[in-house]
């Protein structure tokens, strides 16, 4: 069993930042991928961004520019960092960490971006 855990969600204003933070544990043998999604009220959960073992970064076109997300692969942890943030960010934001076949998910940590 896998467990994620995530803080770091609040209120900001626009064009303001935060910072996510996820940490793993458990049963960890390779975390093939680990990540971030998001959900927003009467939306389907969508892709935030997510790092994948040997290198590949993908990153929603909607924060492209403005988010960046890092790895310790030695720690089992990821971070985002959102910067310039806007309204439409207003979401519950989920850890993801993929292993073994299985994908797994944080309880969510909300980030709302409002003046």
């Amino acid at each position: 069993q896998v467990q994620l855990v995530e803080s770091g969600g609040g209120l900001v204003q626009p064009g303001g930042s935060l910072r996510l933070s996820c940490a793993a544990s458990g049963s960890i043998c390779s975390i093939s991928a680990m990540g971030w999604y998001r959900q927003a009220p009467g939306k389907q959960r969508e892709l935030v961004a997510l790092s994948i073992s040997g290198g590949t970064i993908n990153y929603a076109e909607s924060v492209k520019g403005r988010f960046t997300i890092s790895r310790d692969n030695v720690k089992n942890s990821v971070a985002l960092e959102m910067n310039s943030l806007k309204p439409e960010d207003t979401a519950v934001y989920f850890c993801t960490a993929r292993l073994s076949g299985l994908v797994y998910w944080g309880q969510g940590t909300q980030v709302t971006v409002s003046s």
